[in-house]
């Protein structure tokens, strides 16, 4: 692999002259006592995988030896394009000293030259062979480093074991003759995890409740093993809509039956960018069809991103993922690694992957539960992932919600679908914000979330025979083909019927598509009972910030909600949208047009004035009503105008 010899490492002068020249003659006089043994000793170096930008232990073992060894001396030769030594730790017996700047006389010594791509080890035992090695003894153990541009493949650990300087094992009686195994080193792609034999770092979990988005604790990353070879070829990406050629590298192998492209981003070019303003980092896979397709980027280019206020976007023929780079929380993955991790040394991977088929038949399960239910397209999984030294961290939850495009299969009717569906633990299928566009041939489902998931496309047509005639026929069928609101009874909607401040609430939970808190944080009502159905629902909402509550702890589920008390939940799920809310002049003015806007209470006044300003609420005759019960069919029409006014249907 180097065809040069390499200089050995200078002796220090601190060093006897008998232990100078026993190292410069490498290691012991030879056949000190007799012939070589009948059969070799065996030294190992283990064949381990590693994923692109992680790094890895190598452990170098003495597997078999008639005598035991006295000292030994070899330098390992490695590829600097792709593998760096971090370091080296003697693992053997009578250890004095394990690097090569201390002072004073060392029976270990080593010396590392990542330019070069070599590193010499020496290891001599002083004391007159009371503590040779063994059999079965692990030597010493390799800290390696795939480096984050290294191509997906096999590198071979070589020494060049003819010629002596290089490879040379003594014990008491002989200069053994000894055979090396092993020595490779598999390269994953980023998406495919990281080898999880690296050291494992104390996590240290981070607040996964501040601000609510959150990151997963650490787990072990596992390496499945490509079945094909990989295929790399650079690609072209765009920083604000400016082609930038040759800035990344894709990646392209099978595992487990998936085809997998990684776009690796040139990160260093990528950050200068960032002086002159970037605000879009595009990076365009085509030609993948249903496979899988994730985007690399390292954490200090994450991190840099974050402070531009710029996103990332993965474009495929499956989807399209745009990812504001605040929403990765690189403080928080940091966090759970340890603050001294350089942030270049993490990986992000942002990933749009065709669903297992186990999760497609999950999803086909739940769908035929629901009836007049029919799944359009492949599900898709859209996730991201922080990966360090072995560990995985998932990024599952963002502070605002996040942009998904699922592309319909060519034919595919957009109108046939009425939403998408998240695929829950339970099995279920539940609401989130979905709305279609037509596109030149195939049309398109974007879908807005708060979390990572599972997600499918489905046609749920609903109809309902007491809204036919209604004025909120459009609204509540609507929103029922969306898994939103239910019927009371077969065929029955009930519009007219007054709502429950727990059924208000789930209705428009449903509609925002959060399904779980934010936070763990328990919800003290007193009369919100443990197991009722709407426990879960008044967790979630207290999480968000949606409900409080009365001044006696209470929540009061069961009791009819007022006008007032919903379009107070209602402006307080504006903020979490992104819509703007009435200020106290704006108030004034929203309010005055109404003729019973005197009575509107000081609490609901601001709330009240937000939903007008909205367009959520329109009032009837003139007139707000604010303390009237609000009914079933108003409920569904308030939270389509909030998720429409939000573009999230």
């Amino acid at each position: 692999m180097f065809q040069p010899k390499k200089k050995r490492p200078r002796i220090r002068k601190t060093m006897s002259g008998l232990i100078a020249l026993t190292l410069l003659s490498s290691l012991i006089l030879p056949n000190v006592a007799g012939a070589e043994p009948e059969e070799p000793s065996q030294v190992q170096f283990a064949n381990v995988s590693v994923q692109a930008g992680q790094t890895v232990h190598v452990p170098v073992a003495l597997k078999k030896s008639h005598f035991g060894v006295k000292a030994y001396n070899m330098q390992i030769d490695y590829d600097t394009s792709a593998l760096e030594i971090v370091r080296i730790t003697p693992k053997s017996v009578n250890v004095m000293s394990t690097s090569p700047n201390e002072e004073g006389v060392a029976d270990f010594q080593y010396k590392i030259n990542d330019a070069e791509g070599w590193v010499r080890i020496i290891w001599v035992d002083f004391t007159g062979g009371d503590h040779s090695i063994v059999d079965e003894t692990q030597l010493f153990d390799m800290e390696i480093k795939a480096k984050s541009n290294a191509t997906p493949g096999t590198k071979q650990l070589s020494v060049d074991q003819t010629d002596s300087e290089h490879w040379h094992f003594t014990n008491v009686e002989h200069q053994s003759y000894t055979e090396l195994s092993g020595g490779t080193i598999t390269i994953t792609a980023a998406n495919s995890g990281g080898d999880n034999s690296g050291s494992t770092p104390t996590p240290n979990p981070g607040n996964s409740s501040g601000g609510g988005g959150s990151v997963s604790p650490t787990s072990p990353v596992v390496t499945p093993v490509p079945s094909t070879p990989a295929v790399t070829k650079g690609v072209d990406i765009y920083v604000n809509g400016q082609k930038q050629e040759q800035s990344a590298t894709a990646t392209t192998s099978t595992v487990n039956n998936q085809v997998t492209t990684t776009i690796h981003v040139d990160n260093a070019k990528v950050i200068n960018q960032i002086g002159s303003g970037l605000r879009t980092l595009l990076l365009p896979i085509t030609g993948t069809g249903k496979g899988a397709v994730v985007g690399e980027l390292n954490g200090k280019l994450v991190k840099t991103m974050e402070g531009s206020n710029a996103e990332v976007v993965i474009q495929t023929d499956s989807g399209t993922y745009t990812l504001p780079a605040n929403q990765i929380q690189v403080d928080q993955i940091l966090n759970q690694f340890g603050s001294t991790v350089p942030l270049e040394d993490i990986t992000i991977q942002i990933a749009i992957v065709p669903s297992a088929t186990s999760k497609q038949t999950a999803i086909q399960a739940a769908a035929d539960k629901l009836q007049n239910t029919t799944v359009v397209a492949t599900p898709v999984d859209f996730e991201v992932k922080a990966i360090w030294n072995g560990q995985q961290v998932n990024v599952d939850r963002f502070n605002s919600y996040v942009e998904r495009t699922i592309t319909l299969p060519e034919g595919v009717d957009g109108s046939k679908i009425t939403t998408g569906v998240v695929l829950q633990p339970d099995g279920s299928l539940l609401h989130v914000p979905t709305k279609v566009i037509q596109g030149n041939g195939q049309d398109s489902a974007i879908i807005n979330s708060l979390t990572n998931s599972t997600y499918a496309l489905i046609y749920h047509p609903a109809t309902f025979s007491d809204v036919t005639s209604h004025w909120s026929r459009d609204d509540v069928q609507d929103l029922a083909s969306r898994l939103i609101v239910q019927g009371t009874g077969e065929n029955v909607f009930a519009p007219d019927r007054s709502i429950t401040r727990a059924e208000f609430t789930a209705v428009l939970l449903r509609g925002l598509g959060l399904h779980s808190p934010r936070s763990t944080e328990a919800a003290s009502f007193t009369d919100v009972k443990t197991g009722s159905w709407y426990e879960d629902e008044v967790q979630t909402a207290v999480s968000y910030g949606l409900i409080s509550g009365y001044a006696d702890d209470s929540f009061r589920p069961n009791s009819e909600i007022s006008r007032a008390e919903a379009l107070t939940i209602v402006s307080r799920a504006m903020k979490l949208v992104g819509l703007a809310q009435a200020d106290a002049s704006e108030t004034t003015s929203l309010l005055s047009t109404y003729s019973d806007s005197a009575k509107v209470q000081a609490w609901a006044a601001e709330p009240v004035a937000s939903a007008i300003k909205q367009e959520v609420v329109q009032g009837a005759d003139g007139k707000l009503m604010t303390d009237a019960d609000i009914s079933r069919a108003q409920s569904a029409a308030i939270v389509k105008r909030l998720l429409a006014k939000a573009g999230l249907i």
